[in-house]
């Protein structure tokens, strides 16, 4: 699984010119799936994301998490953070897990991530064509991937 977190002031997703989710201040992130993905990789990254202090104290330091700042969460499937671009021009997508693998654990993740956080994730459509609008705050843009932990 990998996840790339935008801590943002800001951030939308809108599908056929119809906002379905914003939210204020937190984080947006981005969540792809590979095949060998597990309720393990969920598990630990949304532990990882409820406690990633990537948010300033009262000193201008990151040192609170978006569980610490009562921030929001808005989560969008991109299957494209599993592109391969070693060979040609033309990104490969055959690491990334096909939708009856992906769909399930994008239920999971977005459960387990809110059940982390202590409210509900806002969240986009997975395979749907969407437009994502966000400021980003900082700008702080985090990359996970749970295959690298140590």
């Amino acid at each position: 699984m990998r996840v790339v977190i935008q801590r943002v002031s800001s951030s939308s997703v809108t599908i056929s010119g119809k906002v379905v989710a914003a939210i204020g201040s937190g984080m947006m992130v981005l969540v792809g799936f590979e095949e060998a993905d597990a309720e393990e990789d969920i598990d630990w990254m949304c532990r990882k994301i409820a406690a990633l202090r990537i948010f300033d104290d009262e000193n201008g330091v990151m040192n609170l998490s978006v569980t610490d700042t009562g921030g929001e969460v808005l989560v969008v499937s991109q299957f494209t953070l599993f592109a391969s671009t070693k060979k040609g021009n033309r990104p490969s997508y055959i690491f990334a897990a096909k939708p009856e693998t992906a769909i399930p654990l994008y239920e999971k993740f977005k459960k387990v991530l809110s059940e982390s956080i202590g409210k509900e994730v806002k969240c986009g459509e997975f395979g749907a064509e969407m437009e994502i609008a966000l400021v980003n705050d900082g700008p702080v843009t985090i990359i996970i991937d749970s295959k690298n932990r140590y």
